[in-house]
């Protein structure tokens, strides 16, 4: 599946992903597309085979706290909205663990990993035993060491954890509050500075603390040889702003077939209100660290095939004042296009057998009632320009030109009419942007 890897109508941000067994399940918040809020009063949850990541299926609502569908409410102190669930084994149950606005956390088990869970109740402590972040265990990530002990790490603004006690999953052992996990104070760099977002993982003997700092949209990583820190700030795995509309960020990692990769999310409708799914490969190297990995339109491709209908929203560069919104839930365009909007798209394979001069491209718009033209560039905004597109005044097919092109390349699009202050939309891209093979011209 490329980027975003769910289906167009789904909204799933804060993504937790886990193998268990021989799939992969993604946990997170879920969000509504015409909402001005985040989250909503459900949890989902997607899986896939790890054998095959192009077939993912919904296991329904896992959790609510409002009555909906064919499941009444599960905690019984609130109906308020859930955030960024994490899910954990231990002894052959899954406990579930979600922030709930104005509440102390919410911890549900299931004897499946896809739920749905019963609720437990909130985290136990005593009246004087110390907790973070007012005890509402924001952002909660959950670790089960291989020790059987059990870590809590959580905070908005502030990074603390506790041990849990694994007799029940979800009563705080006392003396066991630490703050910060990573460094959360104004003495911090902004770029290191934790915000929120707290995941937990065990990788190779060593702790990695991903987590969502306080400059930028990126997932940001720390290392260390204990669960308990101190945590070593390494760098960030990835950047949900960069050459494409930002907002906050939250995901994980997790080992897939011998690949690692990195889930996050990115924003749509114009809004951080909708975020969607996103996956990255990405390489841990021998020192344990991490290179940076940038957003494309692949998700679990190799590469995208030029010569197929490519839908528009699968877009990961998008500059200017474009966005990418839902018209329904089956029509995603990129709209507001106006004189120098960018969209790109990484990486297609064009082959390397086609010896012809000249390909054809085919683009399916809307117009808005001005002529205008879009450039076809290779690699980067300011590549070569291999044709340009003349779109009408009206909903159309229109094609062009381009040059021969061979090997792996990025192609953008940047779009211009030269009619000094024109401020309106030109057109809205309609899901599919199209080059196909029938086109190719000798």
């Amino acid at each position: 599946m490329p980027n975003p890897i769910l289906p167009l109508w789904e909204y799933i941000p804060d993504g937790e992903p886990r193998v268990f067994g021989d799939r992969v399940y993604l946990y997170g918040s879920h969000d509504r597309a015409a909402c001005q809020d985040f989250c909503d009063f459900k949890l989902k949850v997607w899986s896939a085979p790890i054998d095959d990541l192009n077939s993912w299926q919904c296991h329904g609502d896992s959790f609510r706290t409002k009555d909906g569908g064919e499941r009444p409410a599960d905690p019984d102190w609130t109906r308020r909205e859930c955030y960024a669930p994490d899910v954990i084994e231990k002894d052959g149950k899954y406990y579930l663990y979600s922030y709930i606005v104005g509440s102390k956390g919410a911890v549900g088990v299931s004897d499946k990993p896809e739920g749905p869970f019963k609720c437990l109740g909130q985290y136990l402590y005593g009246e004087d035993e110390k907790v973070g972040d007012d005890g509402i265990f924001n952002d909660a990530g959950v670790l089960v060491d291989d020790d059987g002990r059990v870590y809590v790490y959580y905070g908005f603004t502030e990074s603390n954890m506790n041990e849990l006690d694994p007799a029940d999953m979800r009563t705080v052992i006392p003396g066991s509050y630490k703050r910060p996990v990573i460094d959360d104070t104004d003495n911090a760099p902004e770029e290191q500075r934790f915000f929120e977002a707290s995941s937990i993982r065990k990788i190779n003997g060593r702790y990695y603390f991903i987590y969502s700092p306080c400059k930028g949209s990126r997932l940001a990583y720390a290392i260390s040889d204990s669960p308990t820190g101190p945590f070593e700030y390494k760098g960030y795995i990835v950047d949900n702003s960069q050459d494409y509309p930002g907002g906050n960020n939250h995901g994980s990692v997790a080992q897939i077939n011998g690949q690692w990769y990195v889930f996050y999310h990115r924003m749509t409708n114009n809004t951080i209100m909708s975020r969607r799914a996103c996956v990255e490969p990405i390489e841990i190297l021998p020192d344990g660290t991490i290179p940076p990995v940038e957003m494309t339109s692949l998700g679990f491709e190799k590469s995208l095939d030029p010569y197929k209908i490519t839908p528009a929203e699968i877009a990961c560069v998008i500059k200017g004042g474009c966005y990418i919104t839902e018209k329904d839930i089956f029509t995603r365009v990129i709209t507001n296009i106006k004189d120098g909007d960018i969209f790109g798209y990484k990486y297609f394979d064009f082959g390397e057998d086609y010896t012809g001069d000249s390909l054809t491209i085919a683009m399916k718009v809307r117009g808005m009632g001005v002529k205008c033209k879009v450039k076809v560039l290779l690699d980067d905004e300011n590549g070569e320009e291999l044709g340009e597109l003349e779109i009408g005044t009206g909903d159309g097919v229109y094609t062009a030109k381009l040059k021969n092109v061979t090997g792996r390349h990025a192609l953008y699009f940047k779009a211009y009419h030269g009619i000094e202050g024109w401020t309106k939309p030109y057109f809205d891209i309609k899901p599919l942007l199209e080059v196909e093979e029938y086109v190719i011209m000798k």
